[in-house]
């Protein structure tokens, strides 16, 4: 059915939570800002980061990039490897391969720590792009790193579709025209998807095996 499938990284891919959480815990306690429910961390996990610092603490430009560089200290040096593949990944990466999908990562986390990550799961290779968020943040939102990824594969095989687990996945995908899932098994709920308008709701990797490869 579908030739060309864009994959979400964290959430959609990867379990990343932990790494994220305690990435954001270390910059919030560099900038001097306390948290006092920690659930609200939670929040990180999906969103443009610059985006995520400015509005949750209403930060302004200057403070909101101290925070990201903050942040990404911690996940350069450890939250990127506190991490895990969700089960059955492998396996679907490795059937969509075999019969002939294109796959490529849109994710807006940065497009240097993305293929590391990738690299260290040792599943790099099933994707003919990998496209994330630039370090200046001049590509920032879903929508952008989306179409990014689409004019890196130029004349790509239609139909195309678009796998996130938030909301801005669904919304960057209807904004570059292409089909949206949801996936349930990460950090997103299906009112979000409803609310966002997403194509398809699938509980878990295994639904969402099938329905990639019918």
């Amino acid at each position: 059915m579908y030739q060309t499938i864009l994959f979400d990284l964290d959430g959609t891919l990867t379990d990343s939570g932990q790494g994220i959480l305690n990435s954001v815990a270390f910059a919030l306690e560099k900038m001097g800002i306390e948290e006092t429910k920690p659930d609200h961390l939670r929040r990180f996990i999906g969103p443009p980061l610059y985006e995520s610092f400015s509005q949750f603490y209403q930060l302004n430009p200057e403070e909101t990039q101290a925070a990201v560089d903050a942040f990404r200290i911690y996940f350069k040096e450890k939250g990127m490897f506190e991490n895990q593949l969700y089960p059955g990944i492998v396996p679907l990466l490795e059937k969509l391969k075999s019969a002939g999908k294109t796959l490529v990562i849109a994710t807006s986390k940065p497009e240097l720590f993305a293929k590391q990550i990738l690299k260290h799961f040792e599943i790099d290779h099933f994707f003919d792009v990998i496209a994330g968020a630039s370090l200046d943040n001049s590509r920032i939102s879903k929508a952008d790193v989306i179409a990014y990824a689409l004019k890196q594969l130029g004349n790509f095989p239609q139909p195309a579709v678009m796998v996130g687990d938030r909301e801005h996945d669904i919304e960057g995908a209807h904004m570059n025209q292409l089909t949206a899932i949801g996936v349930l098994y990460g950090y997103g709920n299906t009112e979000e998807f409803e609310k966002a308008g997403a194509t398809y709701i699938v509980k878990n990797v295994a639904q969402l095996s099938d329905f990639l490869l019918s």
